[in-house]
């Protein structure tokens, strides 16, 4: 699974991705960057 890391400035890999919900209910996907191990999220169900 990919999300865009603001650090990179542009789409990599998920490491350590888990599964979480956010303050509105939405559900998300928190990781870390593949590269420069920034903390990255996607928002959306993972599929």
């Amino acid at each position: 699974m990919q999300a865009y890391c603001l650090k990179c400035r542009d789409r990599r890999d998920i490491t350590d991705a888990e599964q979480v919900t956010l303050k509105n209910g939405r559900p998300a996907t928190r990781g870390t960057c593949s590269v420069c191990g920034a903390n990255v999220y996607r928002i959306g169900k993972a599929s």
